[in-house]
């Protein structure tokens, strides 16, 4: 998502929840993605998954921005599309994780815990 902001265009980023990011802030912020199968519609899972991240459901007209392969072979599509998110409102979906390790013990973390405009 982007608009047009005081120092030009904004994109809205997000920062991944749960215990492994909590002191990591450089190099992990990103868009919201996730994994797609071949059956599905790029376009459709990425608004899913931004919905899912952020708690808004994104619409406008959206302009592909291609695709890019990431160190683990996901392969990430990007769509740009224009928008206002007040990062005060996130509404992450939740995963669960054995926390602490080898404790047996499962808690559940935000899969995104911020979100702001870069």
């Amino acid at each position: 998502m982007y608009r047009q902001g005081g120092r030009g265009l904004e994109l809205l980023l997000v920062h991944p929840g749960g215990p492994f990011w909590v002191n990591r802030d450089l190099g992990s912020w990103s868009i919201p993605k996730g994994e797609y199968s071949p059956a599905e519609d790029p376009l459709a899972v990425a608004v899913r998954e931004f919905e899912e991240e952020t708690g808004v459901r994104p619409c406008g007209e959206f302009q592909p921005l291609g695709e890019l392969v990431q160190k683990g072979r996901k392969i990430v599509a990007a769509w740009a599309v224009q928008g206002d998110f007040d990062p005060t409102n996130l509404k992450s979906n939740t995963f669960e994780l054995e926390w602490p390790p080898r404790s047996g013990r499962k808690a559940s973390f935000p899969e995104v815990d911020r979100a702001e405009w870069f």
